[in-house]
């Protein structure tokens, strides 16, 4: 648990175990917070380590709009910072954005990358869906039934539904109550409206495993299989009944399809 420099900004990060290197990085509405089921497992026989981007967490609010590139520069800082010449990524959704964006600029400082749910570009789509969050900040209830529900499968949100209503009276009356939250989370959000990275990817060498949710309503697969297409090096898996917050939906394969794809060998098939 520490914190360094980034432009006048304090960064918060923090590192657990010990061995080859993970970053993971948290969806927009995330922060270090919400790995804590995580990583006892992800740190077991790796250094697992943690991030909140500017705006998030417990690192320094800004005042105004940006893009994803001052995130990117972030990563590359918290690199630096800890010494290492490469690392593996992992990250999802607006995490797994900044990764793709940091694998075009620092490719050279990436081992290899683990993708889920995310997309090439911001789409009209997904746009839309980030203005209704943005609209319906300054009322708590609005913005949770906004943003909430399609974060989930149906089929986990209905299934669950008795945890839902709880974390809707947390979350409203906590965290979308938070006035300095809520215009981070807006700021957040419009930091992805330029997000376009299709004609770009195909400089991308770093060995990838994308990981789309079959029921994601957020970036649907499509989004993913195109992903699969502009990455050369990648290989692609889809989670079945999966919604976008795969990661609490599917924890048990989350952890594995990380750690067997950052910690296996390249194998050499020619021996066979």
């Amino acid at each position: 648990m520490a914190t360094f420099n980034f432009n006048g900004k304090r960064i918060y990060y923090e590192t657990h175990g010990e061995g080859k290197p993970i970053v993971l990085l948290n969806g927009i509405m995330m922060s270090t917070k919400s790995w804590g089921i995580f990583v006892d497992s992800l740190s077991k026989d790796n250094r697992l380590i943690l991030l909140d981007f500017l705006d998030q967490g417990q690192s320094d609010r800004l005042e105004s709009n940006y893009s994803h590139d001052i995130q990117v520069e972030v990563l590359r800082e918290l690199i630096i910072e800890l010494g290492y010449d490469k690392v593996n990524i992992a990250g999802i959704s607006y995490g797994a954005e900044i990764a793709l964006n940091f694998a075009v600029k620092y490719g050279q400082m990436l081992e290899r990358l683990v993708i889920f749910n995310a997309s090439c570009k911001t789409s009209p789509w997904l746009k839309d869906i980030g203005e209704a969050w943005n609209l319906s900040a300054d009322q708590p209830l609005n913005y949770y039934l906004t943003a909430i529900p399609t974060i989930y499968s149906p089929a986990f949100y209905n299934n669950n539904y008795d945890f839902m209503k709880k974390r809707q009276v947390l979350l409203t009356t906590t965290v979308f109550s938070d006035k300095g939250f809520m215009e981070a989370m807006i700021r957040l959000t419009k930091s992805s409206e330029s997000y376009n990275l299709e004609e770009q990817l195909n400089q991308v060498k770093t060995r990838t495993l994308i990981v789309s949710g079959e029921h994601d309503m957020i970036t649907p697969k499509e989004e993913q299989y195109k992903l699969h297409q502009l990455l050369a090096n990648s290989e692609h898996i889809l989670i079945p009944g999966a919604g976008h917050a795969s990661m609490y939906e599917k924890p048990a394969l989350f952890v594995t399809l990380i750690l067997g794809f950052v910690n296996t060998k390249s194998l050499d098939m020619s021996i066979l």
